[in-house]
């Protein structure tokens, strides 16, 4: 039996001071930290002591278990966790209930949660839990099952931070959690590094971080394991008022995914763009990097380089073939999802997809059970794709059937049953291939290094090398 108890935004903060050097620890505003009783009220009650006193360090204390439900953040917040403490997300759905999305209630609600803070930090070698599965359904052989809604989900995202400026989250492991992760949306100024962020393999919805119209954001040094996208970068309509996301660098990180490691995509209603990937690590992947254009936003000036990326198939409920790289553009596919009202603008029942340019792969190694997929609707709206020093090892690893290209979520076929092919690319313009080469060692349904369908202005050089 967990007990719940809460705080009004109208209650008065604690009077506990802070201790020696602005700390501000949650069991001396009485939370008890056993893993059964809810602890968020003493939790608030710090937060909010920490921001009246103009800002300092609020404490998990070592070895203990503090269960809580929702919490908002403050401006001038480090929230810290001491080594062997764990900040677990109570699972008592009820509890849940204020939307990630605004007026979109279908995609989940907030746990932890800030909107219009400064200087905000997350940082010790605590853990913060979502208590994932206590959300989920069945466990089904590579996934589970989610729970049957309707316009409402009550599993929480962990944390979300809309409108944040300087934001710092360090050294902590978050893990588990029943939707996205770490959710980042208008927000500017933001550095996450040495970060382990340990999501259950199984969970679908489970992005690691989400960077929504967000600007001059950095992530280094982490270990990203999720079921969906490790690394996200989007434009959600929910948030338009925040306009474009740029100017976001990854380096130095190792992840996997049962869905795409990287991914840029599907949402973006307005402009991705100055995006820098580098010295990465991709593993036991379903897709490795992937940009996935489904609305009228556009994705430009986008460089991956250095980065091994190895992939293989799973099933269906996961999207993608185990495409190594992916660089699509194609409308969005209409349908009555729980969120489908909210994929188009406001009174169209119908999505445009926008250009993607200026792309960039660049001494990328890949072994996977499939090739690199270019696509787009429309001739030329793909354009100016640059692969130099390109190295795909071919490799059945499952018995999944391969032979497939994954197009969606798209208006149409989604799926593209072809021969493979270390290339593989339809109606794009401007791809430049330099030192490409692929072993595809009998690898089954193997056909030819490249195969352009409605391509213009293709260049290769020098010529393919196949052994």
């Amino acid at each position: 039996m967990f007990r719940c108890e809460w705080i009004s935004a109208s209650e008065e903060v604690s009077s506990v001071v802070a201790g020696e050097y602005g700390e501000f620890v949650v069991t001396d505003f009485g939370a008890v930290g056993n893993g059964v009783t809810d602890d968020a009220r003493a939790i608030q009650q710090a937060i909010d002591a920490c921001s009246a006193a103009g800002g300092g360090i609020v404490v998990f204390p070592a070895g203990k278990t503090f269960l809580a439900g929702p919490l908002h953040m403050r401006s001038n917040v480090n929230l810290h966790l001491r080594p062997n403490s764990v900040l677990l997300a109570n699972p008592n759905e009820s509890i849940y209930n204020e939307s990630a999305f605004g007026a979109n209630e279908g995609e989940g609600m907030m746990w932890l949660s800030g909107k219009d803070i400064r200087n905000f930090t997350i940082s010790g070698t605590g853990r913060i839990d979502g208590n994932a599965v206590a959300f989920m359904g069945a466990e089904l052989d590579d996934s589970y099952e989610l729970k049957p809604v309707t316009t409402f989900d009550p599993r929480p995202h962990v944390l979300t931070l809309i409108n944040a400026r300087n934001v710092r989250i360090s050294d902590v492991t978050i893990a588990n959690s029943a939707y996205w992760t770490v959710h980042l949306v208008g927000c500017y100024d933001v550095a996450i590094s040495n970060i382990s962020l340990l999501n259950n393999l199984k969970v679908r919805n489970g992005d690691g971080i989400d960077i929504d119209h967000s600007r001059k954001v950095r992530i280094s040094n982490c270990f990203i394991e999720s079921g969906d996208d490790c690394i996200c970068l989007k434009n959600r309509r929910e948030f338009e008022e925040y306009g474009p996301c740029e100017d976001v660098v990854v380096t130095n990180c190792i992840m996997t995914s049962r869905s795409c490691a990287v991914k840029i995509g599907s949402e973006n209603m307005d402009r991705i763009a100055r995006v820098l990937f580098d010295n990465c690590i991709v593993t036991e992947s379903n897709r490795g990097i992937g940009i996935q254009n489904r609305d009228e936003g556009t994705v430009e000036d986008v460089t991956f380089s250095n980065m091994i990326v190895d992939c293989k198939l799973f099933s269906d409920v996961w999207w993608g073939k185990s495409e190594p790289i992916y660089v699509t553009s194609y409308p969005r596919a209409r349908g009555n999802h729980k969120d489908a009202g909210w994929r188009f603008p406001k009174g169209a029942t119908k999505g445009a997809c926008g250009e993607v340019r200026n792309i960039r792969f660049i001494n990328i190694a890949s072994t996977s059970e499939n090739g690199i997929f270019i696509g787009c609707d429309t001739p030329g709206k793909v354009s100016d794709i640059l692969l130099s020093n390109v190295d795909l090892t071919l490799k059945k690893q499952t018995a999944f059937k391969g032979g497939v290209y994954d197009r969606r979520p798209c208006e149409g076929e989604g799926f593209v049953k072809s021969d493979v092919f270390g290339i593989f690319a339809e109606n794009a313009s401007g791809v430049t291939v330099r030192d490409f080469q692929v072993s595809a060692n009998d690898f089954p349904g193997y056909a030819a290094p490249t195969n352009f369908v409605n391509c213009t202005d293709i260049r290769v050089s020098p010529a393919d090398h196949v052994w």
